[in-house]
């Protein structure tokens, strides 16, 4: 009999686990298993990570990126050549680590890519000034993914990037969208709902909870958000926002004390995937007021949870929100805050328009499936398999 072709599927390491990354390699891995074992042996590669022995001592941030960095480009590449022979195909879910397909056999390689920001001080370095070195590996980085022999694009806005840039052809190029967890519903979960009542308190009565989900990098324009919620709470003193993600920048810190909001804003670091679909059932409305994203995962996590969703006007979250979410130009804070009073304002007039608010919401996030997410990538995996070289 024989055997069925082993694939890896290759995330970051076991003590670095990163929210995004860690749920695509847990999702498609879970559902390769299940849906295709048939076809296919499914194994989630995620290496431990080698501190130095002194690691609990070290105390800045330097050494910290100095150990990050020895893991991912000396670590990890050496345990991939020593184990790939062990598998027939590799599937890297995060393209910020492309640079393992130098150790590995392209013509069998997979990589999902969920944006370009990995490369921008490469594609955009007027904006994105960086220094030789970080440059030398960004390179190493972006070779590597030159060399895959299909990529998976989140959305069809980075697919189109992408080609535009001429970094990879088309015909190497896939839209494979994300899919939603099952833990986010609108049903009730009490155990989950009473951890995220114990971190943020009892909700006052009319009072209005906004929730922002996402890292503080430049492009989730946090600086927007702050002023979004200040002209709020201007009309609607005990609004609060909630940010589920890590603490404000020392430089929106300030602008948070400039506006008079910073003790209206409680900072959660991110969440186990069931306290933060408690997150989003609580919340009154979910704000993404992004200038560039990838695909907006707490998009179609929120819609599953049954909240509503304001989002920036970009064509990326136009396709991932289609008509359940509603949209504001990025920058214009006035559209933004009366957007997210009428949608309290709607809520509480009409019943009736909430369930069909509701309604789209829950339609609208069941178009993006893990299963068909897997789907996408096993078919992928028999075509390089079907025209790859013959291992050696």
């Amino acid at each position: 009999m024989q055997a069925k072709p082993r694939v890896a599927v290759i995330s970051d390491f076991i003590e670095e686990r990163w929210p995004s990354m860690d749920l695509v390699a847990e999702m498609l891995s879970d559902h390769l298993a299940r849906e295709h074992a048939k076809c296919f042996e499914v194994e989630l590669v995620r290496p431990r990570f080698i501190w130095p022995s002194n690691h609990r001592s070290i105390a800045n941030k330097q050494s910290l990126a100095a150990a990050r960095l020895f893991n991912r480009f000396a670590v990890y590449p050496r345990w991939i050549a020593r184990n790939r022979s062990r598998f027939d195909i590799f599937h890297i879910v995060d393209h910020s680590y492309s640079h393992l397909i130098h150790h590995l056999p392209a013509d069998r390689c997979v990589v999902t890519c969920h944006d370009l920001d990995t490369f921008r001080c490469l594609l955009e370095p007027d904006v994105e000034n960086r220094s030789w070195a970080f440059r030398a590996m960004t390179r190493r980085i972006f070779s590597g993914f030159h060399r895959a022999a299909r990529v998976n694009c989140d959305s069809s806005a980075i697919r189109d990037e992408v080609v535009r840039r001429g970094i990879i052809p088309s015909e190497r190029l896939e839209v494979v969208h994300n899919g939603v967890h099952p833990i986010f519903t609108a049903v009730a979960d009490p155990e989950a709902d009473a951890e995220i009542c114990r971190l943020l308190g009892r909700r006052s009565i009319g009072s209005i909870e906004i929730l922002h989900v996402g890292s503080t990098q430049p492009r989730k324009r946090i600086d927007l958000l702050l002023k979004i919620f200040a002209a709020v709470r201007a009309n609607h003193p005990g609004a609060r926002l909630v940010r589920v993600g890590g603490g404000l920048t020392t430089q929106n810190r300030a602008l948070a004390e400039q506006l008079g909001v910073s003790d209206a804003i409680t900072i959660l670091p991110f969440l186990e995937r069931r306290i933060l679909a408690a997150a989003y059932r609580r919340a009154d409305v979910l704000m993404l007021p992004s200038d560039a994203e990838g695909f907006g995962l707490p998009i179609i996590e929120a819609l599953a949870c049954g909240v509503p969703v304001i989002a920036s006007d970009l064509p990326v979250l136009r396709e991932v929100g289609g008509d359940a979410v509603r949209y504001c130009a990025v920058g214009d804070v006035d559209a933004w805050s009366n957007a997210i009073i009428e949608v309290i304002r709607e809520r509480d007039a009409d019943s009736r328009a909430d369930l069909e608010r509701r309604a789209r919401a829950t339609a609208q996030a069941s178009r993006f499936s893990w299963s068909a997410n897997a789907d996408r990538a096993a078919q992928a995996y028999r075509e390089l398999l079907d025209r790859a070289k013959p291992r050696t």
